[in-house]
């Protein structure tokens, strides 16, 4: 099956999460509207094909970095990592394609490390809550 609920969930988690947050740092770096919107817009098709990649990745990285342990300091510094590692790179291609110049880009990718930074942990949080939204919950016998 190439659709499973965690890869619904996971494109789900990043399409909503994307344009909430991703819109509100663009706004913030000086970026107009329409190019925000043209930035988001054209980030779906991206998360649509990364979404997946991007959970599996997260999930791989949090393995790995178990040994730290998985305490409130631990997840945060992995989330953050994850999420850091992953999107900057995506985020900047998008952004340049919009037209924005270099320097709207680099004000625009230091605002978003920032928030990436912040906002790792409430989306690998996000990501969680979706995840177990789309799974079917469990029946119990009466």
């Amino acid at each position: 099956m190439i659709f499973n609920r965690d890869m619904l969930a996971d494109t789900f988690a990043m399409i909503t999460f994307g344009i909430v947050v991703g819109m509100s740092v663009e706004l913030l770096a000086g970026l107009s509207f329409e190019q925000s919107m043209q930035s988001r817009l054209m980030s779906i098709p991206v998360n649509l094909l990364t979404a997946r990649a991007y959970g599996l990745y997260r999930d791989w990285l949090i393995r790995r970095g178990s040994f730290i342990g998985n305490g409130f300091i631990q997840m945060t510094l992995l989330d953050a990592l994850a999420f850091l590692s992953f999107q900057i790179p995506l985020y900047a291609s998008l952004v340049l394609s919009t037209g924005a110049s270099i320097e709207q880009l680099l004000i625009a990718c230091a605002g978003q490390v920032g928030a990436m930074l912040i906002m790792g942990r409430p989306y690998g949080i996000y990501m969680q809550f979706c995840r177990n939204w789309f799974r079917p919950a469990t029946l119990t016998a009466a």
